[in-house]
């Protein structure tokens, strides 16, 4: 008798366990789209300053970023902040600028990263031909035409080469359904610079 109770205390506690577990689990995921989420109304607001003359606008007072561009495609209804670097603080909170590739909209090849599972996750959609729109810091709207997609081993550095004609060049890790962040492996997405 003290025997069955004592295996159906234990059920309990192990039930119990497994139920709390998979709770925190589900709030670790809410919590990283929450923070997502949050960071990029915070970051829309320090755009908006940031069009209107301002320099370097934080979003939040600790914040060692800024925003620098404000990226759009209409077709999958993407809208978003890009940041001052692509450090991993920056990329917790949004894309970032690729620092040493060219100034974004001022010709050569401009890098943005972003995070597969959050503000990158639309890149698995883009298809030959879909127009991206980057509106920078002085309010001039410039568009590209994605050209091609493709896996590549993070090695492969001539990626964020400079070139000759104005292009864009967005990459995030690879497989976006890894369970494991990071990798060796990267999904790149490269696009044109297109007229009016």
């Amino acid at each position: 008798m003290a025997n069955k109770a004592s295996r159906k205390r234990i059920m309990a506690i192990v039930s119990a366990s497994c139920f709390l577990f998979g709770v925190w689990q589900l709030g670790e995921g809410a919590w990283l789209e929450a923070k997502a989420w949050l960071a990029q109304q915070l970051l829309q607001q320090a755009w908006s300053e940031t069009l209107d003359g301002s320099q370097q606008v934080r979003p939040w007072p600790w914040a060692d970023t800024w925003p620098v561009a404000r990226m759009q495609v209409k077709r999958l209804q993407v809208d978003q902040i890009v940041l001052a670097d692509a450090s991993g603080r920056s990329m917790a909170f949004g894309p970032g600028h690729v620092v040493g590739t060219g100034q974004l909209g001022s010709g050569g090849n401009s890098a943005i990263s972003g995070h597969r599972d959050t503000h990158f996750r639309f890149l698995k959609q883009l298809q030959t031909g879909d127009r991206m729109d980057l509106t920078l810091k002085d309010g001039k709207v410039h568009g590209y035409q994605v050209i091609d997609a493709s896996i590549h081993h993070k090695d492969e550095t001539w990626l964020l080469q400079d070139t000759s004609d104005e292009g864009l060049t967005l990459i995030t890790c690879y497989p976006f359904n890894a369970i494991v962040p990071g990798g060796p492996m990267r999904y790149v997405v490269r696009a044109k610079k297109v007229a009016f």
